[in-house]
């Protein structure tokens, strides 16, 4: 696959239009990834500092439609803004292998994709897997690299309930007819983390995870991600991720969590709060596991949050 721009919008008010495109890099194993661009609108910024670029890596089977708002809104601030699709998501190939969907095989993904896309100095916007993506790149791009951290609802402890829901939940109910049956799905599953949603918030959900193929709406990730929680243990040793996130104490950290969120527990925020000195803390209403970043108090939260840095 080549590098396959969207036409740029015309017409007076084109300067108004988000403007992004497609491209794709190459794993070290030969699969083709995908990510989005949006390129830092250079006239948004009145002031004479150059906005940070910021690389957005998603949730476990989510993809870039998730960052389509909060992107076109930082673009719109001068933000470089790129988010990732793993391999298995999105338009990514999906792996042969399901074992290969597992972070330390991601990591060298995202670091191909760092290197394609010649990143020197950026803010890393993780939702939930992304996020525990970027405690483990902070190891490997100090903070003249990797200049902050926003965690999009996930941190260094992890509540079991919520592992279980989404074991429950992944990999089943993958197509329906119409994008109305992929709403009701989410619905049912996701309701009691977004109480406040109604139905077209469901439908505006249902089309970032899922899109038409051969007549149906599909979620958009490989069901054999499934299997990696086919032995779910609760009794199995649990890695010790705060020494990870004690390393990013050296670079800003902005939290954000879901009120009704349950797997990011509101001890867990206060701990992240306390250790780190220079860390901030949202909540954001009516949402749950992970918040959907639509809302506009909530993009001003994050524009001011890397306007710092």
């Amino acid at each position: 696959m080549a590098f396959v721009p969207q036409e740029a919008p015309t017409g007076e008010n084109s300067d108004q239009l988000p403007q992004t495109s497609e491209f794709f890099w190459k794993s070290h194993d030969g699969l083709t990834l995908a990510g989005r661009e949006w390129p830092a609108s250079h006239n948004a910024n009145e002031a004479n500092k150059t906005p940070i670029p910021v690389l957005c890596l998603p949730g476990l089977s989510r993809n870039t439609r998730d960052f389509n708002e909060i992107s076109n809104f930082l673009q719109r601030k001068g933000h470089r803004v790129i988010a990732l699709d793993y391999r298995g998501r999105g338009k990514s190939d999906w792996d042969p292998d399901w074992q290969n969907y597992a972070l330390p095989i991601e990591e060298k993904d995202i670091d191909a994709a760092i290197d394609h896309l010649k990143l020197e100095r950026f803010a890393l916007f993780g939702t939930s897997r992304g996020g525990l993506h970027a405690l483990v790149l902070g190891l490997r791009y100090p903070a003249d690299r990797m200049a902050a951290v926003v965690f999009n609802d996930i941190g260094p402890h992890i509540e079991m309930r919520a592992i279980h829901r989404i074991a429950a939940t992944l990999g089943h109910n993958m197509s329906c007819a119409t994008l109305d049956g992929i709403a009701e799905t989410l619905t049912r599953t996701l309701g009691p983390q977004f109480p406040v949603f109604g139905k077209d918030d469901w439908l505006k959900m249902a089309a970032q995870l899922a899109s038409k193929h051969d007549g149906s709406f599909v979620m958009d990730y490989d069901p054999a991600l499934a299997r990696q929680f086919a032995s779910l243990d609760d009794a199995a040793p649990v890695p010790d991720l705060w020494p990870l996130y004690d390393n990013l104490t050296d670079r800003p950290v902005l939290i954000l969590r879901g009120e009704h969120s349950d797997l990011l527990s509101a001890e867990t925020c206060k701990r992240m709060i306390d250790m780190h000195p220079n860390s901030q803390l949202k909540t954001i209403k009516g949402q749950g596991h992970a918040p959907v970043l639509w809302e506009t108090d909530t993009h001003e939260t994050i524009a001011e949050f890397l306007s710092s840095i």
